[in-house]
């Protein structure tokens, strides 16, 4: 995966060891026995044979929308963090501190009372300004000005590098105004796409009728939204449109773009952005084209709605019971099938994390992460990356022409490991313990005003896009990096006591994936330097193509949900980086000691152990409702794929568990995917 990131400024930080005492238990079971469920043949379904009883015998809390290794670990952080809040938020810090800001911001929100006192107060100013439009010429204004208060809308903006000049920072447009997960939500004639549209009706009306309008104008209110917002999902790609770079790479000069959308003065609306270009990057033209003409052409009441109806969603979570009700029961319930909200402590710990994430990151790490576990895992991706070396070397496909490109390319990853070596700061940021929304606004603000400065500048390549508590990794092709938060590299996926197989199982597979991301169906079109830049021969990417096609056809066949299929092209870079991830850290995992040796642990070969490992980390358990909006939106495969998927692929994999003709899972050689 990748995203868009904040700057990072500079900051020292020094870091303690972790707490190692005796009271702490060690580890010793690196492979739960228990969950498997051995009456299924290995090779019928490796995932259920793995997991199978662990997945019978577990009910997903009510509060979540999936349970397994990637909840429970982030749990497991949350709870830690929520161990630093409560300490630094009982003490009298010093004013402008990195403790007294993320103590206050997460007392303020744990400060329901104060909350409940104000109502729907906070976002009134906004919704005055939104009755006091006349016409779209207003509301374009009022759109734009509201980005520095972080209330714009209409304008997909951000800053980010240009794709083809990735060292230089530029303003990108994106297709915006829907509200709904994605264009076909509006569209599909199922009855579970159309009970979703219902309670998304009822839920608009129910925000309406909180502010005071009485319940018949409500509902008419919310059928225009959507009706409104249907109009503008017609504008919007698919999911696996926006998948291809070259499409969504489109430069314009802002005089140019101009001709394009007559009726927004975008010289009056880039003026109170606060931004100065010249030069814009606009991902999808067709949404910015319809924009201009719905403007015109539908009731400005019915716009003035919708922006009302987007402040009061987009405030929701922050106001008082009623709304963070409503917003949970649609969001929460209907979309995912959650039963109950989270604990209050919970939310407010991952709100401070969103919003403060590295000045409570530096409070973690020094608290939970060591120095040696960092040297560790720098040691398992240098010994991935020699490996991936290896295998692109001898690739029977590839021209030693394109080969020398991608070997450049591997050699030149920027690796991430633990935390940033240089840490955002938030001085502008003020925090107080008993204004909640007001906090809210604060970041907002400063993080547009540390993003428009960014216009037209260098790329600062130190920062990172993800806390340091995220349990998550991710690949950057503009950066052509790969970085791993200090949350992930915990048990199941990384312990530093665990036999090799186990981690090269776990978080060496996780490695291989984010390196395979620089040469998936996306990373691939990115030099070196992380520019858009087509680096094969045509022969070797028709090549490339064809063996991809192979395994787009493998995973369209793939079902949940009573035969909802798997998307082949949403999930084929996710997939691609599955597949690569898994055989590299099993090449890697052979170097080791254990690798080359056949002694059993808890009855299993040292390669089963890794095959184990592998499918333990993929070991969840997810809502319906949940996986509908994933097979709609996710560009992962659901984890019973994720882990059959590139088995079933994976020659090693049948040596290991003997796997045969007639066994579900068995491939004949010609049909398997063999592209990295």
């Amino acid at each position: 995966m990748w995203l868009a990131v904040p700057v990072v400024m500079v900051t020292a930080c020094t870091h303690k060891s972790a707490d190692t005492s005796s009271d702490v238990p060690k580890r010793t079971v690196f492979f739960e026995k228990s969950g498997m469920d051995t009456t299924i043949k290995p090779g019928d379904d490796f995932f259920s044979y793995a997991n199978g009883k662990w997945i019978k015998d577990t009910q997903i809390p009510p509060s979540e929308r999936e349970w397994g290794s990637f909840v429970t670990l982030s749990n497991d952080n949350i709870k830690n963090l929520h161990l630093i809040l409560d300490d630094v938020s009982a003490k009298d810090n010093t004013a402008g501190s990195n403790e007294q800001k993320v103590g206050d911001l997460y007392k303020s929100g744990m400060d329901t009372a104060s909350i409940e006192k104000l109502g729907y107060e906070p976002v009134k100013p906004v919704l005055a300004k939104i009755s006091a439009v006349k016409d779209y010429k207003d509301l374009v204004k009022l759109a734009a000005d509201g980005f520095k208060d972080g209330d714009g809308f209409l304008l997909g903006f951000y800053v980010s590098p240009d794709d083809r000049i990735s060292s230089k920072n530029v303003a990108h447009f994106d297709q915006t105004g829907i509200t709904l997960p994605t264009r076909d939500y509006y569209f599909k004639t199922d009855s579970a796409s159309k009970k979703i549209r219902d309670e998304y009706v009822k839920y608009i009306a129910k925000l309406f009728t909180f502010t005071g309008v009485d319940a018949a104008t409500a509902a008419k209110k919310a059928d225009g939204i959507l009706k409104l917002e249907t109009a503008i999902a017609l504008s919007h790609l698919t999911p696996v449109e926006l998948r291809d770079p070259v499409k969504n790479y489109n430069k314009f000069a802002v005089t140019a773009f101009q001709k394009q959308m007559p009726d927004i003065d975008l010289a009056d609306a880039f003026n109170r952005m606060g931004l100065k270009t010249d030069t814009i990057l606009v991902g999808q033209p067709g949404y910015y084209k319809a924009l201009d003409n719905l403007l015109k052409t539908q009731p400005i009441d019915m716009w003035k709605d919708k922006a009302t109806f987007n402040a009061l969603d987009d405030g929701a979570t922050s106001l008082d019971k009623q709304f963070r009700d409503a917003h949970f029961d649609f969001y929460g319930k209907i979309l995912n099938g959650q039963k109950v909200q989270k604990e209050r402590w919970k939310l407010m710990a991952s709100n401070v994390d969103g919003g403060l994430g590295e000045l409570l990151g530096q409070i973690y790490v020094e608290k939970y992460f060591t120095p040696d576990a960092k040297q560790h895992m720098l040691d398992l991706v240098n010994n991935l990356q020699a490996v991936y070396k290896d295998r692109i070397e001898k690739l029977d496909w590839m021209s030693p022409e394109t080969k020398k490109q991608a070997l450049a390319k591997l050699a030149a990853f920027t690796k991430k490991i633990g935390y940033p070596d240089k840490w955002k700061k938030y001085d502008d940021v003020e925090i107080s313990k008993d204004a909640y929304y007001k906090n809210q606004e604060s970041i907002s603000k400063h993080n547009y005003a540390e993003m428009i400065k960014k216009v037209n500048k260098p790329v600062d390549r130190t920062e990172w896009g993800m806390t340091p508590p995220t349990v998550n990794a991710y690949y950057n092709p503009t950066f052509n990096e790969i970085v791993f938060p200090a949350g992930i590299l915990q048990f199941p996926f990384f312990d530093k006591d665990a036999d090799d197989a186990i981690n090269y199982g776990a978080i060496g597979a996780v490695i291989g994936h984010e390196m395979t991301h620089g040469f998936d169906d996306q990373g691939r079109q990115y030099d070196k330097d992380g520019n858009l830049k087509d680096w094969w021969t045509k022969d070797d990417a028709d090549k490339f193509k064809k063996r991809v096609q192979v395994m787009i056809d493998q995973y369209d066949k793939f079902t949940v949900l009573n035969g909802v299929h798997v998307n082949g092209q949403l999930t084929q870079g996710e997939n691609l980086a599955d597949n690569g991830g898994v055989a590299i850290a099993y090449q890697a995992f052979k170097n080791t000691p254990q690798g080359k040796s056949d002694t059993k642990i808890d009855g299993f070969t040292p390669d089963q152990r890794f095959f184990l490992a592998f499918a333990q980390v993929w070991r969840l358990k997810t809502r319906d409702e949940t996986m509908r909006m994933r097979i709609n939106l996710d560009p992962h495969s659901p984890e019973q794929y994720r882990t059959n998927g590139p088995l079933s692929n994976n020659p090693a994999f049948y040596k290991a568990f003997d796997i045969k003709p007639g066994d579900k899972m068995y491939r004949a050689e010609a049909d398997r995917v063999k592209v990295w």
